[in-house]
């Protein structure tokens, strides 16, 4: 089959951005400075498979959390996400629903912010992007467990400790934030049906929910449980996107602490995983 429009563009983007661009450590000689299938796959958390069979022409219709997720990987500008989006035969996301671009300007800071764990977050608090170090403190999260809200209340594991005062407060505040974004958002249909599977899932949720919960959680610290490196307890700083609703939560250290040099080793440990 010949290849489609949107494989065409997928392949071209995919030719000009490096590896190292794109926040990835590489070694050893390469025949193209582009990235691999094997690259973008990892980035983008789609199969090395399914890449190629939409390149190919073969897989027809992505979803738009497929081209989301791609447009994001190869670093697509705002017109060429448009491009690929329509190149799907979708109509990108527009006014009504929750933004899910990421500026050039953020996808720099993340690169520069290379030896701390950092990840972006939309307003319903779905991971959009997280740099290797994050991914290393937090492990991977696929489908649904991206979303943070929906991991709290119908996930069966996290990396994250809580006492039961802390899961209490947490919840609440994502119940509260998650009700100030549908508000914002009426007619983002993926937010209403998250919405609605918490509400028949978690009979919390739906309590919270009901009453209006107020968000009044101090989310300054956390304690993560990693399988390799044991406890740490972090800051955990949020910051905000000037003409958008993103979230950049940063995960620090204090200097000359056992939590500090426990993240120092994360960065050897996860780099050596990656490369694995």
């Amino acid at each position: 089959m010949a290849t489609t429009e949107f494989g065409h563009l997928l392949r071209r983007w995919r030719d000009r951005v490096s590896p190292e661009a794109a926040g990835l450590t590489v070694g050893g000689h390469r025949r193209a400075a582009g990235l691999r299938r094997e690259e973008l796959a990892l980035l983008a958390g789609i199969s090395v498979d399914y890449i190629t069979r939409l390149e190919q022409g073969r897989s027809a219709n992505p979803s738009e959390q497929v081209v989301e997720a791609l447009g994001r990987a190869l670093r697509l500008s705002g017109g060429e996400r448009a491009q690929l989006f329509h190149a799907a035969g979708l109509v990108p996301p527009g006014r009504g629903t929750v933004p899910a671009f990421i500026p050039a300007s953020v996808q720099r800071l993340l690169d520069r912010l290379s030896g701390t764990p950092v990840a972006v977050s939309d307003a319903s608090w779905t991971l959009l992007l997280a740099n290797p170090l994050w991914t290393a403190l937090m492990g991977e999260l696929h489908g649904k467990e991206r979303n943070a809200v929906w991991r709290t209340f119908l996930g069966s594991t996290t990396r994250t400790v809580h006492t039961p005062e802390t899961l209490a407060s947490l919840r609440v505040s994502q119940v509260a934030g998650l009700r100030a974004t549908a508000a914002r958002y009426p007619a983002d249909q993926r937010l209403r049906r998250l919405i609605a599977e918490l509400r028949a899932k978690s009979e919390e949720f739906a309590q919270l929910w009901d009453a209006r919960a107020v968000d009044e959680h101090d989310g300054s610290h956390k304690t993560i449980d990693h399988p390799q490196l044991g406890l740490l307890t972090l800051d955990c700083d949020l910051l905000s996107v000037a003409g958008s609703d993103l979230r950049i939560m940063v995960y620090t250290a204090e200097p000359g602490t056992e939590d500090a040099e426990k993240l120092a080793l994360l960065g050897v440990l996860g780099t050596q995983t990656i490369a694995g």
